[in-house]
């Protein structure tokens, strides 16, 4: 039924819209005043108009998101117990960390209904035998799992290989030569190149051209057909710029699609979402749940597929249950009292975030043809114009932050000088300087806030 009041009120244009913007500035300039670049070279209008935005198609999972949990794997027992006590306070998919290729599945997934459990798991090794033992147990449970074989992420993280070039990529071949109907082993993590300072568009070039490393090496192999039914996996990390992050998640489903298509095989793919660490601090610590609320509200809106939160002590801690805990029911509260899980597309017709969708995948496949054209991402990480690229946006964001024109509360601005911190540090917050040989130099990860931190801890008495 058709309301007639709003009859009476005649649409308003976009040209209508400026131009009573641009009167009620009195001679101040529209471009200077009201439109922001970001450092994607993205211009920030104050507003949208249907007239000026093209309505975007993105296949957003029909699934609900998942509540996830990380689990770091020393010893089976210990790790299933924990899984099992995530499980009954409603987490919905677990991450197991791999340390050992000798671990016992079957103990460490005992009782654990893997049939409404999804399964990650993230082996910090190449193992062959791993993978099919994997496979064996994922079968007789009649479950999908995820099983990382990223080793493209252990060279730019790390500047080595897991053994060299040539063994990890034969490796890789023996496993995708396996019958594999129940582990899905291609995935791309992402992470490390929000965390050390890239900007949206180069997470996005990068990731999509990591993943084309993969299925040019699978294309190569006459095996693209083991992502026929278990999807390549993307992880990500997601920043504080809330709309931008919701566009990147929708702009990595468009780009991967286009990628898929290329090599004519399913346009799916399954994100794992992970709030960032670039912007967290040990100072004023509890503002790290104000802001891994709404990274996870973003992975929510962009369209994730599972979501592993980030403890707000992290950084400090190891990992512990009241950290774990807290950061689970932050998910479950979004989840089951903030209905953040009641529609499948809720960005869907958002101009501002379609626009921004638009533009990020566009600027994201330009970039990720000029790495292509450069020889590939391998070629581009071993002549270090990736990590150069990294490393200058990170310098401008660094500057953004050193001169307060990028706020952190509680450390650059209105920052409490009682905090104490130096007794309460049991790991290290900044990351080890390891003096060791490597064939490429490492991407490495760094806060904005190290060097402040780093200032006032020498300070307290």
């Amino acid at each position: 039924m058709s309301n007639p009041l709003f009859n009476e009120f005649s649409g308003v244009s976009a040209k209508q819209w400026k131009q009573k913007i641009q009167f009620d500035l009195k001679g101040a300039d529209y471009n200077e005043t009201l439109i922001t670049r970001t450092l994607e070279g993205i211009d920030i209008k104050p507003f949208y108009h249907s007239e000026e935005v093209d309505p975007l198609a993105v296949a957003i999972s029909n699934t609900p998101w998942k509540v996830a949990q990380r689990i770091e794997v020393t010893d089976e027992v210990t790790a299933n117990k924990k899984a099992l006590n995530a499980i009954k306070d409603g987490v919905e998919a677990l991450d197991f960390i791999i340390n050992s290729p000798t671990i016992n599945l079957q103990t460490l997934l005992e009782n654990i209904a893997t049939e409404k459990i999804q399964l990650y798991f993230s082996p910090q090794f190449l193992s062959v035998a791993f993978v099919q033992q994997l496979n064996e147990v994922a079968s007789a449970k009649n479950s999908t799992v995820f099983c990382d074989q990223d080793f493209i992420a252990q060279l730019a993280r790390t500047g080595n290989w897991y053994e060299n070039l040539e063994k990890d990529h034969a490796k890789l071949a023996s496993i995708s030569q396996l019958s594999l109907k129940n582990v899905s082993v291609i995935s791309v993590d992402s992470t490390l190149y929000q965390n050390a300072g890239a900007n949206a568009v180069q997470q996005l070039a990068y990731a999509l051209s990591h993943a084309n490393e993969y299925l040019n090496f699978l294309e190569k192999n006459e095996r693209l057909d083991i992502l026929q039914n278990n999807p390549l996996r993307f992880k990500v990390a997601v920043g504080n710029d809330y709309f931008m992050e919701i566009a990147k998640l929708r702009a990595l489903r468009i780009l991967y699609k286009t990628l898929a298509e290329a090599y004519h095989i399913p346009t799916n793919c399954y994100i794992l979402a992970e709030p960032s660490k670039r912007n967290k601090t040990i100072y004023d610590y509890n503002l790290n749940m104000l802001r891994t609320t709404t990274e996870c509200m973003s992975s929510v809106l962009g369209g994730a597929d599972a979501i592993c939160n980030l403890p707000y002590d992290s950084l400090y801690h190891p990992s512990n249950e009241f950290g774990d805990r807290i950061a689970k029911n932050q998910l479950l509260i979004l989840k089951h009292e903030s209905y953040f899980d009641k529609v499948a597309n809720p960005a869907d017709g958002a101009y501002y975030i379609e626009e921004l969708t638009r533009q990020l995948a566009q600027k994201a496949l330009s970039l990720f043809k000029q790495i292509e054209e450069g020889g590939g991402f391998l070629n581009q990480l071993k002549e270090h114009n990736i990590q150069r690229k990294i490393k200058e946006n990170a310098a401008l964001e660094q500057e953004l932050f050193d001169s307060g024109k990028r706020v952190l509360v509680g450390t650059n601005k209105y920052e409490n000088p009682q905090d104490q911190m130096k007794d309460s540090l049991e790991k290290s917050p900044f990351p080890e300087k390891k003096s060791r040989k490597t064939i490429i130099e490492p991407i490495l990860e760094k806060r904005l806030a190290e060097n402040w931190e780093q200032q006032r801890l020498a300070k307290e008495k």
